[in-house]
């Protein structure tokens, strides 16, 4: 596991320098162990494998003041578990009366409920960057508008990783001026 918490704690660090991301924005992690381990999603969840990743997620966001989010599988219609400290900050969040387990919400939401100090799970976010591990549809939770981020490193264990940070839209016309 040392190996995979390894390449998480370089993506997620590459990642939110990539992404400028500041104190109290928040991340949105989704995830299948399956597919980390080589398996198709959903199959073969793995504890020991999720905590591997949230140990290097939390090693990396907690010094930086970042949120984590933490997306559920579509068993729970990707809910997502915040610390209750996040629902505090951002108060248009809803909190929402269930508890994922490894097979009715994956392994790494399961982790994030027994590991978070105040979990709570709430139905949607709008993230400021996301890592999507597995291929597990990250896109819903993300603010508009995403830009991918190509990562030096593009898996974790077997599982494709994807990447992204967002920005702010671009309104006006042709006489608009940018930063």
């Amino acid at each position: 596991m040392t190996g995979i918490g390894a390449q998480v704690t370089a993506a997620v660090t590459e990642l939110l320098q990539a992404a400028n991301l500041q104190r109290d924005q928040i991340l949105v992690v989704g995830c299948s162990t399956s597919e980390v381990t080589g398996a198709t999603i959903g199959t073969q969840g793995s504890e020991a494998v999720a905590e591997a990743i949230l140990t290097a997620l939390r090693s990396v966001t907690l010094p930086s003041g970042i949120h984590l989010a933490i997306q559920c599988c579509e068993h729970l219609n990707r809910a997502l578990v915040i610390e209750g400290a996040t629902l505090r900050l951002y108060r248009e969040l809803e909190e929402v009366a269930v508890r994922p387990v490894a097979k009715a919400g994956g392994s790494l939401a399961a982790q994030a409920m027994s590991h978070f100090e105040e979990p709570v799970v709430v139905e949607s976010i709008r993230a400021h960057a996301g890592m999507d591990i597995g291929e597990t549809l990250i896109g819903m939770h993300l603010r508009p508008v995403a830009v991918p981020v190509r990562l030096a490193i593009r898996q974790i264990g077997e599982a494709r990783l994807t990447a992204a940070r967002t920005r702010p839209k671009l309104i006006g016309g042709e006489r608009a001026c940018y930063r």
